[in-house]
């Protein structure tokens, strides 16, 4: 038997990266996946977004572990759309155990030179998209009075800062602000909360031309053993990036019982990254 086995588990962003890896590794561990994603592209993304073909594929790959699968292309910055999908959730597989708000953007550039939209755009999505998926979730887990986990992804930038992410900093550390205030308020309720702090990972909000750009404007199509020795000394341990598997396996830990005791806690992954030593500025 699984460490999930008949629990359900909310996953946003899943058509692809990390929000796919903790879908089939929550349903690798006997839950049933509630999968959401935008699928469509996002107006300040300066790199492509997931697509209805990617969210197929994680339907693919969940179904091929045994489980269930509920999935839908929804904005997390639409609360009524949420709502609906976790009503589908209630009525299909009896429930919502666990919510893995996983959605994210980013972008860069200075402070001073972000637009509106680039700073809102991040807000909405990173922070109040958080929001609004457990806003979504939280009264019907309430009302089954079965308990459950909730897991935000944040970021090592929701405990330190970074140069040209301003908005993307602010945004995360208001993730962990809420983490930590919903741990409190859900306790009487039996339902945990905490937050994951990875450092950067080996998906397509990563490598994607224009973050290698960044990184190496003095390359001109930097060969993938440059990108990783660019990345490498931003870690302490010396690797460029954690994979997704790597969270996934975080996230399962804080959604079964082996952590029936911990919330309102912030867990870094980051490979030594946030550790007292010297970053590259980016």
């Amino acid at each position: 038997m699984g460490r999930l086995e008949n629990k359900v588990a909310l996953v946003t962003g899943a058509a692809r990266g990390q929000g796919r890896s903790h879908a089939v590794r929550l349903a690798e561990e006997g839950a049933d996946i509630v999968a959401i994603d935008i699928c469509a592209p996002v107006a300040t993304v300066p790199y492509d977004s997931s697509t209805p073909d990617d969210l197929a594929i994680t339907v693919e790959l969940v179904k091929e572990t045994g489980r269930h699968i509920i999935h839908r292309e929804c904005d997390i910055r639409d609360l009524a759309g949420l709502q609906l999908v976790v009503a589908d959730a209630v009525e299909q597989l009896g429930g919502i155990d666990i919510v893995v708000a996983n959605a994210g953007i980013t972008s860069f550039a200075p402070s001073w030179e972000l637009s509106e939209e680039q700073w809102q755009e991040m807000v909405d999505i990173n922070l109040t998209g958080a929001w609004k998926t457990t806003k979504a979730a939280i009264p019907s887990m309430i009302e089954r009075g079965k308990g459950g986990s909730i897991i935000l992804t944040s970021s090592i930038a929701g405990v330190i800062a970074f140069p040209n992410l301003s908005h993307y900093t602010a945004a995360k550390h208001g993730v962990t602000g809420l983490m930590r205030a919903l741990a409190i308020e859900l306790a009487p309720h039996n339902i945990r909360v905490n937050s994951v702090h990875p450092t950067n990972v080996n998906t397509p909000m990563i490598n994607n031309s224009s973050v290698l750009e960044l990184f190496f404007p003095h390359l001109d199509n930097p060969t993938q053993a440059e990108v990783e020795a660019g990345f490498t000394p931003m870690q302490a341990l010396r690797i460029p990036w954690l994979e997704p598997i790597d969270v996934s396996n975080a996230v399962v830990h804080f959604a079964c019982d082996e952590s029936r005791y911990v919330t309102g806690t912030t867990h870094v992954i980051d490979a030594g990254g946030t550790a007292p030593f010297k970053i590259p500025s980016l």
